[in-house]
């Protein structure tokens, strides 16, 4: 979106760690398993004192584009869940919009009504940096999530996902499956997002860096506007072009939906398919191990969950108790994680719904 139109710039440690697993990956090293019990988790750590502790009054200020995305469904439901964890903590989400002037006047209000900490996802994170920069101006913190405000002073900690690792993510899988069959000079797809955005071309290049190391390269590339009926038109019209295909990676899972319905529509399946991002509907086929689609890399919607933990640890002036340093650090990239049926158990709990 994994920036998608609705995001994207997928994960702390992994994209796979859902609100209920973020404050570990942000104060702990407790297996992923053991972190899917917030409450005992939570409650484990107060009696120990930890960052975990209820502490100072946080009213942490969030605002996002509008959820007509999955993706961007699960970030406002992913920080809102976070949020809902403490008892200090006072979520305050202002109306979600993709009209980046509504946008600017929402974070203007939550400047106006002073909340300790800002939380943001913006549209555009060149058209919003000033309106961010006014908020650090102001004294208040803010913690920028994936697309990137510019102006470093506009922020005081980012997180988000890595795009080229990404690419790199699916291109290792392609290459690997590939070589492993045997197959050479093999035609690999590529079924891109928004072909102008950078985060999309970071996807791209990483892709091709990884097939690279196996001696192999794309052979058609296309971008489906991270829509369903953009990636229908697109896969119907890569699959007429080509009658032999060995490998095709999706950028995104979201229009995914779209470019499985062409292949199901065409009747295709003499090649394998990776995903881009890790709904659960991508997820749930890759359990089911019934059709072409064998893997999703993540971009972890979950960053929005641990953006509101850091943002709590920011406002109380606290630092992520597994690092030395007394702050929290400036930047966090997520990392992107292969899923395939081999794993899929552990991460579709995290999986957002398409």
């Amino acid at each position: 979106m994994t920036q998608n139109p609705g995001r994207r710039g997928f994960l702390l440690g992994g994209a796979v760690l859902g609100a209920g697993a973020l404050v570990t990956a942000c104060t702990s090293n407790e297996p992923a398993a053991q972190a899917s019990a917030p409450a005992a988790a939570t409650s484990a750590a107060a009696a120990a004192g930890g960052n975990e502790a209820p502490g100072d009054k946080v009213v942490i200020g969030f605002s996002a584009p509008a959820a007509d995305h999955g993706w961007i469904a699960a970030i406002a439901k992913n920080a809102a869940d976070a949020a809902k964890q403490y008892s200090d903590v006072e979520f305050k989400a202002v109306e979600p919009t993709n009209d980046i002037n509504q946008q600017i006047s929402a974070v203007e209000s939550l400047i106006q009504a002073k909340v300790n900490v800002l939380v943001i996802l913006p549209n555009d994170g060149e058209q919003l940096n000033q309106v961010a920069r006014q908020a650090m101006d102001a004294g208040i913190p803010v913690v920028n999530v994936d697309r990137v405000f510019p102006d470093k002073l506009s922020y005081r900690a980012w997180i988000g996902g890595d795009n080229y690792g990404m690419g790199v993510a699916a291109g290792h899988f392609i290459g690997k499956t590939l070589k492993d069959k045997g197959v050479s000079n093999p035609v690999i797809l590529e079924i891109q997002g928004i072909a102008t955005l950078p985060l999309t071309q970071d996807r791209s290049k990483g892709f091709a860096d990884a097939l690279k190391t196996y001696g192999f390269t794309v052979t058609a590339q296309q971008d489906a506007k991270f829509t369903v009926e953009s990636g229908t038109q697109v896969a119907s019209n890569l699959l007429q072009a080509h009658k032999k295909i060995d490998a095709i990676w999706n950028h995104d899972d979201d229009q995914g939906i779209g470019v499985m319905a062409a292949i199901k529509e065409a009747g295709r399946d003499e090649f394998f398919m990776v995903g881009g991002a890790g709904s659960a509907n991508a997820m749930r086929d890759i359990q089911a191990d019934s059709g072409v689609l064998k893997a999703t890399v993540t971009y972890p919607a979950t960053m929005a969950g641990s953006a509101i933990k850091i943002a709590r640890l920011i406002a109380q002036g606290k630092g992520m108790s597994d690092l030395l340093e007394q702050e929290v650090p400036q930047s966090i990239t997520l990392s992107s994680e292969t899923v395939s049926k081999e794993n899929v158990d552990k991460y579709l709990p995290f999986g957002f719904e398409s």
